[in-house]
């Protein structure tokens, strides 16, 4: 499991807990597992329609949120057939060989936003510009999500489906019995406006934490909530590295190390079976959470924690996660196949997947519709999670990604960090050991 460190995570675990929760409760906004449903090569034509091909990796939601009905209701000259590989470590190797060759191409095929940025950069001119496809406007988007999908040309090579924004999902009974408050808007003010206040919040509830529990699940959790929030992090906007010299990963290394350093961590990795079971036997008091993590925590949380759990807004706005949908230019169906992508990503179907499968809407002109705007979430203490994850979205700010951005998120996570939290490293051997790596990774 974890593959997309600084994106978004573990589809599998999502697709269980979709059948486990029912709708609305997360998002297919991660990736994981390793099955195939069918094969990864489109277009033709069945039974005299017209048969567009989605080629997708994980649990997107299209297809069990109703959407495809509908669409093949609306146009009864359309069939549409899906083909998923679950894990994108294994989807965009081939999807990247199927582009170069022009063959064995679906007539729309998913793109996750961590290889959004190589996709725009090396195969921009494989994929249709969407922005020139009737009912696509640009202003339904929100700035950033929309920017991430278009090359230097201002081609649209990908619209934007799912976004990931940042809170904070914490414990109310365990900080309550820390003597921090627990009122959600008390709460968020501990830490409003900067994460340093957070770790703050931390040193506080260390003081009284009840027995076995700590504050926060990983310091690479903490990491990469941070640094969701910043314009440059591995990359500038020129597209040269410069993860060793960039403020904003010195700062989210810098707070997270002092989370381990400081023992408010559980010392757990996400997405793994102790983190797993961290939830079940309440093991930390709070964890950074996108709305696709939502369904996670309550899977794993299980009903005795139901109303324990609530939800905050995050000390700044940060996005960790989110896919596009494209066209190739291969495509047998490429006009059919567009008009199909404007629509599933047009603002009331984006509200639609919230609704059913509790995906955030990127569409920016949805969030004044009732099922995003007034949603709630029974699990979490009614939090109002459709003016907390509003909020935070409007707040994220353009993002320069690069195309090893998942590797060097990964290394500094999985290989630094993992080693100060767990192994009791100082933040220097650290960081040497994550650069090595990364380097190493990079070729330089």
């Amino acid at each position: 499991m974890r593959r997309s460190t600084g994106s978004h995570r573990s589809r599998a675990v999502v697709l269980a807990a979709v059948a486990a929760l029912g709708a609305g409760l997360l998002s297919g906004c991660a990736d994981d597992g390793d099955s195939g449903s069918g094969k990864s090569g489109g277009g033709g034509d069945g039974g005299g329609k017209t048969k567009i091909i989605m080629g997708l990796f994980g649990s997107m939601g299209f297809q069990e949120a109703g959407l495809y009905d509908e669409y093949m209701k609306l146009h009864p000259d359309i069939k549409i057939e899906q083909t998923v590989i679950e894990r994108n470590e294994n989807y965009y190797p081939q999807l990247l060989n199927h582009l170069s060759t022009g063959s064995g191409l679906a007539d729309v095929q998913g793109i996750e936003v961590a290889n959004i940025a190589e996709v725009v950069q090396t195969q921009a001119d494989k994929f249709i510009d969407l922005s020139k496809t009737a009912g696509v406007k640009k202003e339904n988007w929100l700035d950033w999500k929309w920017q991430q999908g278009v090359a230097k040309d201002g081609k649209a090579i990908g619209l934007g489906t799912d976004i990931g924004p940042m809170a904070i999902c914490y414990r109310k009974d365990l900080f309550q019995k820390a003597g921090l408050p627990t009122d959600r808007d008390k709460v968020a003010q501990l830490w409003a406006g900067d994460w340093n206040k957070y770790v703050d919040a931390g040193k506080t509830y260390m003081k009284k934490a009840p027995k076995g529990t700590a504050f926060v699940d990983s310091a690479g959790g903490v990491f990469n909530a941070v640094i969701a929030g910043s314009a440059e992090r591995y990359y500038d906007k020129s597209g040269k590295v410069i993860y060793k010299d960039s403020p904003a990963v010195k700062d989210a290394w810098d707070i997270a190390a002092k989370t381990a350093t400081g023992k408010m961590t559980a010392k757990l990795q996400q997405f793994q079976k102790t983190w797993d079971q961290g939830y079940a036997n309440g093991q930390f008091a709070s964890v950074s959470c996108p709305p696709w993590m939502l369904g996670y925590i309550q899977t794993k949380a299980g009903d005795k924690a139901k109303d324990q759990w609530d939800v905050a807004a995050a000390p700044k706005p940060g996005n960790w996660g989110g896919t596009f949908l494209g066209v190739p230019q291969a495509g047998k169906h490429k006009e059919e196949a567009a008009k199909l992508v404007a629509w599933l990503t047009a603002p009331e179907q984006q509200a639609k997947l919230f609704k059913e499968r509790g995906s955030w809407p990127s569409a920016q002109a949805s969030y004044s519709l009732p099922d995003v705007k007034d949603a709630k979430h029974p699990y979490f203490a009614g939090a109002p999670i459709g003016s907390i994850f509003t909020e935070a979205a409007k707040g994220i700010p353009v993002q320069a990604l690069g195309p090893k951005d998942q590797i060097i998120n990964q290394n500094i996570v999985d290989i630094g960090l993992l080693q100060v939290d767990q192994q009791g490293k100082s933040p220097e051997e650290g960081w040497k050991a994550a650069t090595k790596t990364i380097d190493n990774a990079l070729d330089q």
